[in-house]
């Protein structure tokens, strides 16, 4: 029984501060596409050694990498995720966020 009642209360808060939670993680993956983005596309290196270019708290954040599409997808687990692909002239761009 405690263990609903503290598995409602998250939730309750969750939803309560659902927008600036979706804010903060938005920008954190956006973040981090980029520094993939241009780490992997201007810097030359792996994906997997441009991870630990992060700032700590990012450790969350997956990344992944379309070679064809020249682009880095970053996402923390179950929220929406974010895009930064290299454009030859302009560098690495942030794909427009979704609200």
């Amino acid at each position: 029984m405690v263990l609903v009642l503290i598995g409602l209360a998250v939730a309750v808060a969750g939803w309560f501060y659902r927008e600036p939670i979706l804010g903060y993680t938005s920008a954190g993956a956006a973040y981090s596409a980029h520094v993939g983005c241009s780490c992997v596309y201007l810097g030359g290196r792996s994906l997997n050694s441009c991870k630990t270019d992060r700032i700590a708290g990012m450790e969350m954040v997956s990344m992944s990498q379309d070679e064809d599409a020249r682009s880095v997808t970053a996402r923390f687990p179950l929220l929406p995720s974010q895009t930064a692909t290299y454009r030859e002239g302009f560098g690495c761009v942030l794909e427009k966020w979704e609200d």
